[in-house]
């Protein structure tokens, strides 16, 4: 019987697969990708027997996936937050999925383990930008200020490492990082002792500070659009640019829109962090759009769709 453990490439997923293998060891094989790369569950090559475990990616983009898998004999345990669409009944599939404005997968699985794995259900809450929902898991901690700091950084890293359109894009393979955290029960160990994490630290303050030199296309009184180049740099720091952004203005919505060397745009939605809704419901009007209501994104936005993406993000929000 061989385990499979399928999850997104951002600090939710990888901190929710830390979890559970800290508090249930075993050999994998990993399946996994940069952020945007959420049809996962298809390459997954098992045999009757096998299990799989999936972390943080829609239900619904993997759906015939999943049904693949059960009708070969493949046990599926599934943890999710996102928009799942309808889920099937069946002996083989175990669900913990909640869609949640402020409740990641990172959260799901600290309720599973009944919070074991604490400080690292904290690392991925706050990568995921639910800052208010990491500092009321982490009270039972009694952390100083300056670690929970740290550990807030640390879950800002993870899901910048995310961010890119092909893993070449990334400073590191979100396996290899997976691989890089594994020893650490401990995050603040890792933040402190690996140089990873330096690394991760130098390309992020260099990528922000490129992307704070951009201009604001459209800073209207509820929303705010950027355009941001075509470039790797770009890719990476989209994300976590955008949930800087709305960071410091919760009232506003904000899209990212980074060319993609093909053409067209990847996209990057948040709504407003004091209403936490509508981004999902946006992006899904679009092709290649999904993602949860307070941040979503589309993979592909062509740049004949643009005029209508700033019609329906302004009337969206």
């Amino acid at each position: 019987m061989t385990h499979h453990d399928v999850f997104n490439g951002d600090a939710d997923g990888i901190c929710a697969l830390q979890q559970l293998r800290l508090s249930e060891p075993r050999e994998t094989a990993l399946v996994t990708g940069v952020k945007r790369d959420i049809d996962l569950v298809q390459r997954v090559c098992a045999a009757g027997g096998d299990r799989v475990t999936v972390l943080d990616i829609s239900f619904d983009k993997n759906r015939d996936g999943c049904l693949r898998l059960l009708e070969q004999g493949v046990s599926v345990r599934y943890f999710d937050h996102h928009y799942a669409g309808e889920v099937p009944v069946h002996p083989a599939l175990e669900v913990h999925i909640e869609t949640l404005p402020d409740k990641g997968t990172s959260l799901l699985v600290d309720d599973y383990l009944g919070g074991a794995q604490r400080s690292w259900a904290v690392v991925g809450t706050y990568g995921d930008n639910f800052d208010e929902a990491a500092a009321r898991a982490a009270e039972p901690l009694g952390l100083a200020a300056s670690d929970l700091a740290l550990l807030r950084e640390l879950g800002i890293l993870i899901n910048y490492n995310g961010y890119g359109a092909t893993v070449e894009d990334l400073h590191f393979p979100p396996a290899d990082l997976f691989r890089a955290l594994a020893p650490y029960a401990d995050p603040l160990a890792f933040a402190r002792e690996d140089p990873a994490f330096a690394r991760l630290r130098d390309g992020y303050r260099d990528d922000m500070a490129r992307a704070e030199a951009a201009e604001l296309v459209h800073p209207g009184p509820r929303h705010t659009y950027v355009i941001l180049p075509a470039t790797p740099w770009a890719r990476r720091v989209s994300g976590v640019y955008a949930n800087a952004l709305a960071q410091a203005e919760p009232e506003r919505a904000h899209a990212m829109l980074t060319g993609r060397a093909e053409g067209g745009y990847l996209v990057s939605v948040r709504a407003p962090l004091s209403t936490r809704d509508g981004a999902d419901a946006l992006c899904r009007q679009f092709e290649t759009g999904g993602g949860r209501k307070a941040a979503a994104g589309i993979n592909h936005l062509p740049e004949a769709a643009l005029d209508e993406f700033i019609a329906a993000f302004v009337a969206g929000f």
